[in-house]
């Protein structure tokens, strides 16, 4: 008897677990839909601001960049797709690839004189200057959000790397090294350095020291100056030079 009333148990405890676990599930269910309920809402609102807002986020970088970060606190990226009412009313993914043109254009037109590597800042001025007075102002955070699409050409070209403190975006394949990072940031304020600097870094042999400012010589990002007073080899770094000249 004692058997059957311990196996009646265990039944009824199974089932009330079971119930448990069915009340459980249609409780996240009903959670759920509730809460994308709510994201369609905060979506339906966003496009609501974005139609009312158009002149603002097309006309003011600022306006814009925070119209981005809003997007994205509620998943939503307007520049995913060029269907909507993004594309449509807002044209902001045409904004953003024909910025990507023109980003790959002014690097390509100052690869020569910067070595492939430019000052985000530097080449935000230079675009605005090539798009004219006439025409919408980009900023620093429109440069990064297309450098996103141009991402796609690969071989590791127009990419945004930090040197320093600064931003500059390298459009020649190829990733820079930690030695190649650290010299240019020790000449980001004179816009070259000497052997005889970089060596005195802790931890920097001679042998270090050479292989790191000749393989940028080699990469372009590094120019041999022998005329020096002094007599001592430079090695001139012509994306600080740009940089410092605008």
């Amino acid at each position: 008897m004692r058997r059957g009333v311990g196996i009646s148990g265990l039944q009824h405890v199974a089932a009330a677990n079971d119930n448990y676990k069915k009340i459980g599930n249609e409780v996240k269910q009903s959670n759920l839909q509730s809460m994308k309920n709510q994201m369609e809402l905060f979506r339906s609102k966003l496009e609501e601001f974005a139609l009312k807002h158009k002149n603002e986020i097309r006309k003011d970088p600022e306006f814009r960049a925070r119209f981005h970060q809003m997007c994205a606190n509620i998943g939503v990226d307007p520049l995913a797709s060029n269907k909507g009412v993004w594309a449509k009313t807002l044209g902001i993914g045409d904004f953003y690839y024909e910025l990507g043109v023109q980003i790959v254009e002014a690097c390509w037109a100052t690869r020569e004189s910067s070595g492939g590597l430019i000052e985000l800042t530097v080449l935000l001025r230079y675009i605005n200057r090539r798009r004219g007075k006439l025409a919408d102002p980009v900023s620093e955070d429109d440069v990064i959000r297309a450098m996103k699409k141009i991402r796609v050409l690969g071989n590791g070209q127009f990419e945004i790397v930090t040197i320093g403190k600064q931003q500059y975006i390298r459009s020649v394949p190829g990733e820079l090294s930690m030695d190649s990072n650290k010299i240019l940031e020790q000449a980001q304020v004179k816009g070259f350095v000497s052997k005889s600097e970089v060596v005195k870094v802790p931890g920097w042999s001679n042998a270090r020291t050479d292989a790191a400012l000749e393989g940028m010589v080699k990469q372009g990002l590094a120019w041999v100056d022998d005329q020096a007073p002094g007599g001592e080899r430079l090695y001139w770094f012509p994306c600080l030079a740009v940089n410092q000249q605008s």
